[in-house]
């Protein structure tokens, strides 16, 4: 389950705002460079940010699991044709290179959750929003951060109650339906008790933060952020100098 995990790690003694920072211009290189060749050097890139992070590769595909037939549905679907020859792989490059562009993102993604505690993302958005949005902003965060891994939870320990009541002998069609029908349930009854347990603890607008600070190793990922901010801009710069 992608919650946040205690260390010690090079990622996890990052400020939260270097690493939202790290994750934007990743992102944003991640879209200039689309061919192969940035897309290697971008894989090498988020191997090295899950090592300093402490997050094996092996644990971001377990996370994301459900999520991969999506992104390999994609680039099958497009290959298809109403004509002959009816398959044309050809269609399937770039779709391929997106799914596969998503996938970097979502593996830094992971690294981030697995690396910062929740109250840190609050206090990340609060800081750089001003004012009341940027405290709605920080708890919706911590709110989604706090109640995604219970549905998930929850979610997992229905699927294991029909497996040892012989559920999976059930049609594909009625295994949707019980599990999200259960689903549904819990997470309406969880929204309920949250909003008692928030105004029982009488939620403030304005909590005192967790101490913000900025060592070397953040300075180190502002100047990789730079680079790749540098590096996603260049491309525009260079085909508006043409």
């Amino acid at each position: 389950m992608l919650t946040y995990e205690p260390g010690d790690s090079v990622g996890h003694r990052l400020d939260a705002r270097s690493k939202l920072l790290l994750q934007a211009t990743f992102a944003g290189a991640a879209f200039a460079y689309t061919d192969p060749v940035g897309l290697a050097a971008l894989t090498a890139l988020v191997l090295g940010l899950l090592a300093l992070s402490a997050t094996p590769p092996g644990v971001v595909f377990a996370e994301y699991r459900g999520v991969l037939p999506f992104l390999a549905a994609a680039p099958a679907i497009e290959s298809l044709q109403l004509t002959a020859p009816w398959v044309d792989p050809a269609a399937a490059v770039g779709p391929t290179l997106a799914a596969y562009r998503t996938l970097l993102l979502l593996a830094l993604v992971a690294a981030y959750v697995r690396t910062t505690p929740v109250r840190e993302s609050e206090a990340a958005v609060g800081r750089l929003v001003p004012g009341k949005p940027g405290r709605l902003l920080g708890l919706g965060v911590g709110l989604v951060f706090r109640f995604l891994p219970v549905l998930q939870a929850d979610l997992a320990r229905t699927r294991e109650a029909m497996a040892a009541r012989l559920g999976d002998e059930r049609s594909i069609r009625e295994r949707v339906r019980i599990v999200a029908t259960a689903g549904l349930n819990r997470a309406l009854t969880r929204t309920d008790r949250l909003a008692v347990a928030l105004r029982a603890r009488c939620l403030s607008w304005n909590p005192t933060p967790p101490e913000s600070t900025f060592g070397r190793d953040d300075a180190a990922a502002l100047a990789l952020a730079l680079a790749l901010a540098a590096s996603a801009a260049w491309p525009a710069v260079a085909a508006a100098a043409w």
